[in-house]
């Protein structure tokens, strides 16, 4: 019975961590490999990231295909409370690196 309970421990550690590894993976589903560029870059920036471009090639961003979307450091930057009398440094998004051909 104890190995059970071992093993039932151990796949229930894996399916977290696996869990865990999908959220943090959001980005990169939302735009994989082939998707549009100027769309990609466009959705990124409307969540106010900041997108850095890698061009792998001389396609012209309109007809380019994303390669790959990496996530890089967050933006901290001072914002008003909600009463509006001090500024706090919060995360308002993150820098994002796409590659495009």
């Amino acid at each position: 019975m104890k190995n059970l309970t071992a093993a039932t421990a151990v796949t229930a550690i894996a399916a977290g961590f696996t869990a865990a590894f999908v959220g943090l993976a959001g980005p990169a589903a939302a735009a994989p490999s082939g998707s549009s560029a100027t769309d990609t870059i466009a959705a990124l920036e409307a969540d106010g990231n900041r997108v850095i471009v890698n061009r792998r090639g001389s396609t012209a961003l309109d007809n380019a295909e994303v390669v790959s979307v990496r996530q890089g450091q967050p933006i901290r930057e001072y914002v008003w409370d909600a009463q509006g009398d001090d500024k706090v440094l919060e995360t308002t998004g993150n820098v994002y690196f796409v590659d495009v051909k």
